[in-house]
């Protein structure tokens, strides 16, 4: 089974955020085909609008449609980065709530917890980010149970990981939930990362 699963991308997202998934589930594809399967994964990157995205730093990204398309998608990731323009847009925030209640799981990595919360996605469930960004999720929703200290939490249709480099173990996570184990172990090998799936609560 091929899952579609959309990146939501948009100016000044952290590169590493959305291409670091991005790449994780591009190698997992690599793997599943070479056992003659199919691919396990089509990952879209889906922007705010339809121009590039200059991510954090100056790389400039390509997407491959809008929110204001209408497909169905099984997972939606939504990277961080610097998120206070994303965080205003109510195309944006509706797009994410939207999918949240039809996707198969939503997911974040770093500050996109920040959106998730925006939309009104997260509820009473533990939830995570940057380390640097605790204490302002925290001031912001007093009413979610933050958790430090982790690399990622997953509660079956939420996750969220921590900072930047934590968003691979949740991608390798999540290969190693939808596809398999050993597909995720061969991922992470042929990107010569060190992993080993340890799910927090």
């Amino acid at each position: 089974m091929t899952r579609s699963l959309a990146i939501l991308m948009f100016d000044e997202v952290e590169v590493l955020d959305a291409c670091g998934p991005f790449e994780v589930f591009s190698v997992a594809n690599r793997v599943t085909t070479r056992a003659g399967g199919e691919p396990a994964f089509e990952v879209v990157l889906v922007g705010v609008d339809d121009g590039p995205v200059r991510a954090r730093g100056g790389m400039r990204i390509a997407v491959d449609t809008t929110i204001a398309d209408e497909r169905h998608y099984d997972v939606v990731l939504v990277p961080g980065g610097v998120v206070d323009e994303v965080s205003a847009n109510a195309a944006a925030l509706s797009w994410i709530e939207k999918h949240s209640t039809t996707t198969e799981l939503a997911a974040s990595v770093c500050t996109g917890a920040f959106l998730l919360a925006h939309a009104g996605v997260l509820d009473s469930r533990p939830v995570t980010t940057h380390w640097e960004d605790i204490e302002d999720l925290r001031r912001q929703w007093p009413e979610l149970d933050v958790r430090e200290d982790v690399r990622y939490l997953d509660h079956g249709d939420i996750a969220t990981s921590a900072g930047i480099s934590a968003g691979l173990d949740l991608a390798l996570h999540l290969v190693a939930r939808l596809v398999s184990a050993e597909v995720a172990t061969l991922t992470a090998r042929q990107m010569q990362y060190d992993w080993s799936d340890g799910q927090q609560t």
